[in-house]
C-alpha cells in the first residue's frame, strides 16, 4: 500500500506521477495527438502516378506540416518582402488554405503549411506571383515568374551543395600543393 502524502508536500516528480495516472484512462482523440505520435494516414496505391514523383510526396505528406521557402525577386527590404508575402498569404488564406509566414531574411520567408499534401497547390500559385523568384519545396527548387532567365534554367535539387563540394575539392588540392615543402628543398 502506498504511503498517504498531503497535496501540499508533492514536489514535481509526485504531480508529473499523478498527471499520468490521470492521463493513463483519458481516451486522447488523434487530432489531438502531438504529429510524431499519430499513426500515418494509409496511402492509396492506385492514386499514385509513377511518371510524377510529386504525386507520392503529395499522398505522403498529407496531413503531415511542411515548409516551404519562398524567396522574393528583385532586391526588396525586409519590410517590402513582409509586405509582399503579407498578400500572398492573404490570398492563400481566402482559398482556405492554412498557411503560417515566418520572415527568415531580407529577400527570403518561411510558409509553414499544416497539411503538406497542398503543398504543391500553393507552390503553383507562389510560383505564378510577379515577384517571386523562387519556392523551394522538399529540397527542389521551382523558380517563379520573377526569377531572371538564368535562374529560370536551374531546376536541381539543391544546386548548392554540389557546387560548394567542387569548390572544396578544388581548394583542398590547392592548399596541399602550396603547402609542401620538397620544391623549397629542392631550390635549396
Amino acid at each position: 500500500p502506498a504511503k498517504k502524502k498531503d497535496i501540499r508536500d508533492y514536489n514535481d516528480a509526485d504531480m508529473a506521477r499523478l498527471l499520468e495516472q490521470w492521463e493513463k484512462d483519458d481516451d486522447i482523440e488523434e487530432g489531438d495527438l502531438p504529429e510524431h505520435k499519430r499513426p500515418p494516414a494509409p496511402i492509396d496505391f492506385s492514386k499514385i502516378d509513377p511518371g510524377k514523383p510529386e504525386s507520392i510526396l503529395k499522398l505522403t505528406k498529407k496531413g503531415k506540416t511542411l515548409m516551404m521557402f519562398v524567396t522574393v525577386s528583385g532586391n526588396p527590404t525586409e519590410k517590402e518582402t513582409e509586405e509582399i508575402t503579407s498578400l500572398w498569404q492573404g490570398s492563400l488564406f481566402n482559398a482556405n488554405y492554412d498557411v503560417q509566414r515566418f520572415i527568415v531574411g531580407s529577400n527570403r520567408a518561411i510558409f509553414m503549411l499544416r497539411d503538406g499534401g497542398y503543398a504543391w497547390e500553393i507552390k503553383d500559385f507562389l510560383i505564378n506571383q510577379e515577384r517571386c523568384a523562387d519556392v523551394t519545396l522538399e529540397g527542389q527548387v521551382y523558380p517563379g515568374k520573377g526569377a531572371e532567365e538564368s535562374e529560370k534554367v536551374k531546376n536541381k535539387t539543391k544546386p548548392e551543395k554540389a557546387k560548394k563540394k567542387k569548390d572544396g575539392d578544388k581548394k583542398s588540392n590547392s592548399i596541399k600543393e602550396d603547402n609542401r615543402a620538397t620544391k623549397q628543398r629542392e631550390d635549396l
